[in-house]
């Protein structure tokens, strides 16, 4: 459904997105995940047409985006993050003018009572865009991608703004539209990605660093017998300490999960139990010990070590070669 082919995008003489590969099928629900300055967002500009390349294929359907644009934007459906709405229209009343703006050839009224059942704003319908609440907005931006039920749909950050109950609901909605639906998630509520995506492509510095399902990167980042200790302290002083016991290869602080603590990734060399020695050291500290668990690493857990791994690492990590990054002239150092 969606293959993308060599694509690359320079602003000026910064290389923002550098040769990226990946292919999406039919009914796949794919996370799209980056940190902020990534690339995410320029390549899923790419993807709905709103920004052009230079270099590299997009094929949306088998449709490329730059010669064939008209066909391959007919079966797109784009949520950005923050969705354009006129806010002086009532809520069908845009999506009226959304259909006759997308050309949308099926029964008018039929359709558009269905998008407006689909995402619940059909109680809202007649009401201005501008007394609604932000998650009521939002909803409204959902409804306005599924008018003309495209093949595909790109989502940014769809539960921006809503309750938790809302939430819940968007997201069973997004598993629901995945059976007849191409869809590609960006969220930074990691949990949410790993609840409704069968696979995640995971892109740092312009360039993807991993594409497999979240089980499986857990898999390979968990193999290493390392474990995760929360402990009571001070992050930068116990990071040091942790380092300097024999047998620990690594140790990355994963950010405070409890007040006044700490969680600490710590890996050893090979196949060393360092349980023993990291408790002691601890203990011998004056330091509380609050958890003390082998590691099978969450989402968020996979995403920080992937994004903050070089080249060489990445390629130890996941076993496979990353792309080194080349510099051409006036290219950024």
């Amino acid at each position: 459904m969606i293959n993308v082919t060599g694509l690359s995008k320079r602003y000026g003489t910064n290389l923002a997105v550098k040769d990226v590969n990946f292919n999406i099928e039919k009914g796949e629900i794919i996370g799209f995940l980056g940190p902020n300055g990534a690339g995410k967002s320029t390549i899923m500009n790419i993807l709905t047409g709103y920004l052009s390349m230079t270099q590299g294929q997009v094929l949306i359907d088998g449709y490329d985006i730059t010669e064939y644009p008209e066909e391959a934007k007919k079966r797109i459906g784009y949520l950005p993050e923050i969705p354009p709405l006129y806010t002086d229209m009532k809520v069908r009343e845009f999506i009226n003018f959304i259909y006759d703006l997308k050309k949308v050839k099926f029964p008018k009224k039929a359709h558009v009572d269905e998008v407006l059942k689909l995402v619940k704003i059909d109680n809202v319908q007649n009401r201005l865009i501008k007394n609604l609440s932000k998650g009521y907005r939002q909803r409204v931006g959902f409804a306005s991608a599924l008018v003309g039920n495209p093949d595909v749909l790109i989502l940014d950050e769809p539960t921006v703004g809503l309750d938790p109950k809302q939430i819940i609901e968007i997201r069973n909605l997004i598993s629901k539209l995945g059976k007849n639906h191409t869809i590609i998630l960006s969220s930074h509520i990691l949990s949410e990605i790993q609840a409704v995506c069968q696979r995640v492509i995971i892109i740092n510095r312009g360039k993807i660093i991993a594409d497999d399902t979240a089980k499986n990167l857990s898999a390979k980042l968990s193999s290493e017998r390392s474990i995760v200790a929360r402990i009571m302290c001070d992050e930068s002083t116990m990071l040091e300490t942790l380092k300097t016991i024999n047998g620990v290869k690594s140790v990355t602080s994963l950010g405070s999960m409890e007040k006044g603590s700490f969680d600490f990734l710590i890996e050893p060399d090979d196949d060393a139990d360092i349980r023993a020695d990291v408790f002691d050291r601890v203990v011998s500290m004056g330091k509380k010990m609050l958890s003390f668990k082998d590691n099978t690493m969450s989402l968020e857990q996979v995403f920080l070590r992937l994004t903050e791994a070089d080249d060489d690492e990445l390629e130890r990590l996941l076993g496979t070669t990353a792309d080194k990054e080349t510099k051409s002239e006036g290219d950024e150092e």
